[in-house]
């Protein structure tokens, strides 16, 4: 195996640098885009990263590569934008002579762009730098099982070399971006502090061996990374990423990585964000359609930082009459409204139609007479909130759940907001699990957070009265969901800026000995790991010259949403300058794991109109007649929020006030464990 000894990488750099001093305006974008969907040796195809690397090269097209410095190493049938085709199959020979492609040309200015899409795995740290005893490592297509005579799997991508390939890319001056949609990719460049298909292979299945005390030499700590550098990651450390059909299951066409799905719109788009923006919009897009399984992370000196080139910008897709070359991953549903241009200007009298037919990539219209042969749309209006889709149940045990299961399939018959799934694109998954009934994420797994950490029916009741009380609880936060989405922008925009004008600040204060909040304080971005007893605080300043109006939602593990903010009759609405800080205690007596949500919402306020209260969001009673004073945006979210609501009689009024949503993970974690 070749291996870059990061002394010659250094030295390489600085003579490239000495002699080829780029000239002001030269700067390039280089990006070397990697999909294995197909392994070798390996019984783990995927579908997602042959269609994950044609978004990954679109971006890049659009924010001012050019293709000749776009390098994608994938199947040779990847569909990919005009102008590129795969130079070689994904495996590890060409994965790394790549990256020392990449250093030996990259010159400083230039941007150079990594990412891989595929399977992720473990095997045991050979250097002694990881506490888990395991290093990290991704899987080319050439991957093989673990062989004893090398002390690796053969044909790995060890995280701790990526790490010594990245830092001589850094040493010639250019700026580094690394995307991984692979599982434990968390720390897969050892840079920060130890019903869809999982991107993980089980090290037990390549033949790893268990780490042992003392295999590895203790105080080989890889130095951090040194230079101008951001590094997206799928999922936590501790997580999987997935990947999932947007369309018909069967159709490998229409698999996505869940996180490439989601940030490659934003960046494709995107002009004047940042980094740590993209990613919180990429996060939100995640749990659009139902609990997201993963929560992406993000490390490095460029997180704050502009995202490199200006991306398209206004969201205007080609039409070819009733064919829009825009679907599901631009987040189009069916029913939303089209406005169709005859130019790209926008100007004139747009023709109205509706989304009918969609695709990942792709959609037809409905309606709309006198479409132009060749045109441009725009959103016009979003589609009607999707019902919650639930899959077929699943039972996790043994146990007698005739009488559950019979409860469970009249409610949902009867219940609005729910309805049966299409095959692959369950939102929530039903269990029948130790005498009662739970639901799974969208990845379909139980307890994917730890035991007991899926919603449950709780009490020990399961008749008709408590089943149908649990599934609206589950319909009512899918609707938040979605209708949150659908509102970002005035649902006028493919995506949100998170956090415009207003900065939003979480500081966790542990509970201490006593539950007084005597324990350490702690900052917190994008997501806490909490225990019973903790507190969370909540900083919200207006820094725009615009009056806001603020609410703070809460979205427990039991899928019950409480109005942390404003209080009774207190005013919501903060002027320039002003800061409002709002504090909850964890209450997690149980001990149980699991995943809740902080969600601050703001709006714009107009001048002569009433302020924007959202409270009624977390009370199903008032959610279901908001008062016409109560604003268009109040009236447009809390119809859309409700699932016994006309779906496709939402009011929209012609002038929405943007909305700025913003949202902090919250994960419980028993005692003893952060």
């Amino acid at each position: 195996m070749t291996r870059l000894d990061p002394r010659i990488a250094r030295l390489v750099a600085v003579a490239l640098t000495l002699t080829f001093a780029p000239q002001p305006g030269l700067a390039k974008v280089l990006g070397l885009v990697v999909g294995v969907s197909d392994y070798e040796y390996l019984d783990a195809d995927l579908r997602g990263p042959a269609n994950d690397v044609g978004l990954v090269a679109r971006m890049l097209l659009a924010r001012g590569a050019a293709p000749a410095d776009v390098t994608v190493l994938a199947a040779p049938d990847a569909p990919l934008p005009g102008g590129l085709a795969p130079a070689a199959q994904p495996r590890r020979a060409a994965i790394v002579a790549a990256l020392e492609g990449l250093a030996a040309t990259a010159r400083p200015g230039d941007t150079v762009v990594f990412y891989f899409s595929g399977h992720g795995s473990q095997m045991p740290d050979a250097s002694g730098d990881e506490a888990g005893g395991y290093d990290e490592i991704l899987l080319p297509s050439d991957a093989r099982d673990w062989k004893g005579a090398i002390g690796a799997v053969e044909n790995a991508l060890v995280d701790d070399e990526l790490g010594v390939m990245m830092q001589a890319i850094l040493d010639t001056g250019a700026e580094l971006v690394a995307i991984l949609d692979a599982c434990h990719s968390a720390t897969g460049f050892r840079d920060i502090a130890g019903n869809g298909a999982a991107r993980y292979v089980d090290p037990a299945l390549l033949g790893v061996p268990d780490a042992q005390a003392g295999d590895a030499e203790a105080g080989q700590v890889a130095p951090p990374l040194n230079g101008r550098f951001v590094f997206l990651y799928s999922s936590q450390s501790d997580q999987r990423s997935f990947e999932y059909p947007l369309g018909d299951a069967g159709d490998p066409a229409s698999w996505y990585g869940d996180f490439t799905g989601a940030l490659m719109p934003v960046l494709t788009a995107g002009q004047g964000l940042s980094w740590a923006q993209a990613l919180m919009a990429a996060t939100d897009g995640m749990s659009r359609s139902g609990p997201a399984a993963q929560t992406p992370d993000a490390e490095g000196t460029l997180l704050e930082a502009p995202v490199f080139g200006t991306g398209t910008g206004q969201a205007l897709w080609r039409t070819e009459g009733r064919r829009v070359a825009a679907g599901l991953l631009a987040g189009l549903g069916a029913g939303a409204q089209l406005a169709v241009y005859a130019d790209a200007a926008a100007s004139g009298t747009p023709v109205l139609a509706e989304v009918a037919e969609l695709r990942a990539d792709s959609a037809m219209l409905a309606g709309g007479e006198g479409l132009p042969a060749q045109g441009y749309a725009r959103l016009n209006r979003p589609a009607p909130p999707a019902p919650l889709a639930l899959a077929a149940p699943v039972a996790a045990d043994g146990g007698d759940y005739a009488a559950l299961a019979a409860t469970l399939a009249e409610v949902t018959a009867n219940l609005d907001g729910i309805a049966p799934a299409d095959a692959g694109r369950a939102a929530m998954t039903p269990y029948f699990t130790g005498g009662t009934l739970a639901l799974a994420g969208r990845d379909g797994v139980l307890d994917g957070a730890g035991p007991g950490s899926s919603p449950r029916l709780s009490g020990g009741e399961t008749g008709p009265q408590a089943v149908a009380a649990f599934l609206d609880r589950a319909a009512r936060a899918h609707a938040l969901r979605t209708a949150l989405g659908m509102a970002e922008g005035g649902g006028l925009s493919a995506f949100a800026l998170p956090g415009v004008g207003l900065q939003v600040a979480l500081t966790q204060v542990g509970g201490g000995a006593e539950c007084d909040g005597s324990g350490a304080e702690t900052p917190v971005t994008g997501a806490a790991t909490v225990q019973d007893c903790d507190q969370l605080w909540l900083s919200v300043t207006n820094g725009s010259r615009t009056a806001r109006d603020i609410t703070v939602l809460y979205l427990d593990r039991d899928l019950a949403v409480t109005a942390l903010w404003p209080e009774g009759g207190l005013s919501n609405r903060l002027g320039f300058g002003e800061t409002q800080e709002i504090g909850l205690q964890i209450t997690n007596p149980s001990d149980l794991p699991g995943s809740e949500e902080l969600i601050v919402l703001s709006a714009p306020a107009v001048q002569g109109a009433p302020r924007t209260v959202l409270t009624a969001l977390a009370d199903p009673v008032q959610m279901r007649a908001a008062a016409p004073e109560s604003g268009p945006l109040a009236q447009y979210l809390m119809a859309a929020a409700d699932p016994s609501a006309q779906q496709r009689n939402l009011p929209m009024p012609g002038a929405v006030p943007r909305l700025e949503v913003t949202r902090f993970r919250i994960s419980l974690a028993p005692a003893g464990i952060r």
